[in-house]
């Protein structure tokens, strides 16, 4: 049977980790300066690869990092700096790249992974996947990982209506704040990588 308690306890793990209301200032930081269509192409693609990376690790996860001998904590303190690149493009204002390589790169990497799918959330499915009980507890953790994408997706999708409010001078604070909270993160989750490191040496 389908059990609801652990739907909730699976959906609100993922909710704290993937931050839907933390990421909208993210998104918008990435996001601006794109024409609206590309902009809600970019919340379905983001959201399309945050869901397919983390079905592959929920669905075999645990035997891929076996097999490239990577640990949690590698691959925490790898998305942190991976992270931390992209914060400080937003906090000093670099645009290096091709608008359309851009477009691909931002809905893919940072916003797809490892930002939605990061080392947190791809842990955590791994976890619920191996513990889930019977046909009831799988079917439990895969309908909550699909309505916390739905709740990503909606969120994105409907941020950019405060870009038309807030216009070109909020959308520079808010690339900024993006920026800001972006590098936080990342130093976050490098700082808990490295203490993983330490604890299991």
């Amino acid at each position: 049977m389908f059990d609801f308690a652990l739907f909730g306890s699976v959906f609100v793990t993922l909710f704290v980790i993937m931050d839907p209301p933390g990421i909208t200032p993210i998104f918008l930081g990435l996001t601006s300066g794109r024409p609206a269509k590309v902009q809600r192409k970019m919340a379905w693609q983001a959201t399309a690869v945050a869901f397919c990376v983390i079905a592959v690790f929920g669905l075999c996860g645990q035997q891929i990092l076996d097999y490239l001998h990577v640990s949690v904590p590698a691959l925490m303190v790898a998305g942190g700096l991976l992270l931390l690149l992209i914060a400080l493009d937003l906090l000093t204002g670099k645009n290096e790249e091709p608008t359309q390589t851009k477009d691909v790169n931002v809905a893919l990497v940072p916003l797809g992974m490892p930002l939605l799918a990061g080392p947190g959330a791809i842990v955590s499915v791994i976890l619920a996947v191996q513990h889930a009980d019977g046909i009831g507890g799988q079917l439990s953790v895969w309908a909550a990982i699909v309505a916390m994408h739905v709740v990503l997706l909606l969120t994105m999708r409907y941020s950019l209506l405060i870009i038309r409010v807030i216009k070109d001078g909020g959308v520079v604070l808010v690339t900024r704040l993006a920026g800001m909270m972006l590098s936080a993160i990342a130093v976050q989750q490098i700082a808990n990588g490295v203490t993983q490191f330490v604890r299991n040496a």
